[in-house]
């Protein structure tokens, strides 16, 4: 892992195009900013697997029925 001291309005540059702006920074966290070509997928990394997990989930097999089970129920809005 590479660690870098960066300051707000500084960047770093990846390979493939892709810039990293520390766009400001305080004991609440950082916020960056992130520059890249229209076809670079960007995830957060906390939604990655939940994702992926779905999505193995969704994709096997099973019938209607058991999949319309799992859903939740909406209640009527009168």
């Amino acid at each position: 892992m590479l660690i870098l001291t960066r300051r707000p309005g500084e960047a770093i540059l990846l390979d493939g195009g892709i810039r990293v702006v520390v766009l400001s920074a305080d004991r609440g966290g950082v916020r960056l900013g992130v520059e890249a070509p229209a076809d670079t997928n960007i995830q957060r990394e906390e939604l990655v697997s939940p994702v992926a997990a779905e999505n193995r989930r969704a994709s096997t097999r099973r019938d209607a029925a058991s999949w319309a089970a799992e859903l939740p129920l909406r209640s009527d809005p009168d």
